[in-house]
């Protein structure tokens, strides 16, 4: 998918000729913390709600403001995975999309890249999760997809983090099999510590909220 599909026309923009007080009214109204500022087609910068709050004179006009030269964006060709990185590493519900030139052509919400990512990662597949702690030296994805085909469950996505204090691996599978006792077994047997597992009762709203708080997780 081009990451262009998935720019949002929920997302209001704001002039420098703007007041912060303007700004902290769109923002309230849409129920964003960012929102882009744009002079014609060029991107400016993310102005960010906390910021506004902190302001002493949110009356004057936002290019007056020393915190408007805040500028992330993700290039039209990126993937929305790398949307969802510069989301992710600085805590936005907003990601400007430019063009090489830093024309302004949209923002992706949060949002929308959750459920993109819910819908393109075989999370909404009914079918249960298994997350698998071990030494980065023990990891091999061929051999958990084997240990995996030798009980007869297909992994549909899975998803990689580290520990940044350990350095240990979580590996995260979505199978298609709700039932996970054996391959359960089959792990602890091979020495894999399997940390947790969700079966068929996990909904696509629980599955979001692991997402959330993986990526919580991730940033810490």
């Amino acid at each position: 998918m081009l990451i262009q599909e998935l720019i949002s026309a929920s997302v209001p923009t704001l002039s420098p000729t703007d007041t912060g007080n303007h700004a902290l009214y769109l923002m309230e109204e849409s129920h964003l913390a960012q929102l882009p500022m744009v002079k014609g087609d060029e991107y400016l910068g993310l102005i960010r709600e906390h910021e506004v709050l902190d302001w002493g004179t949110p009356e004057r006009a936002l290019s007056s403001a020393d915190f408007a030269q805040y500028r992330p964006a993700v290039p039209v060709t990126a993937h929305p995975y790398d949307a969802m990185r510069v989301a992710s590493e600085q805590h936005l519900n907003v990601v400007p999309v430019v063009d090489d030139s830093l024309h302004y052509l949209g923002s992706i919400t949060r949002d929308d890249l959750l459920r993109f990512i819910t819908e393109n990662s075989g999370l909404d597949f009914p079918g249960g999760i298994i997350i698998l702690d071990l030494d980065s030296r023990q990891y091999s994805l061929s051999e958990i997809a084997r240990i995996c085909e030798n009980e007869d469950v297909t992994i549909i996505s899975s998803q990689l983090s580290t520990d940044r204090e350990s350095g240990r691996l979580r590996v995260t599978l979505k199978t298609n099999r709700t039932n996970l006792e054996a391959l359960v077994s089959s792990f602890r047997r091979r020495e894999y510590e399997v940390q947790e597992v969700y079966g068929a009762q996990i909904g696509t709203e629980d599955v979001m909220d692991r997402y959330r708080s993986l990526m919580n997780y991730i940033n810490m």
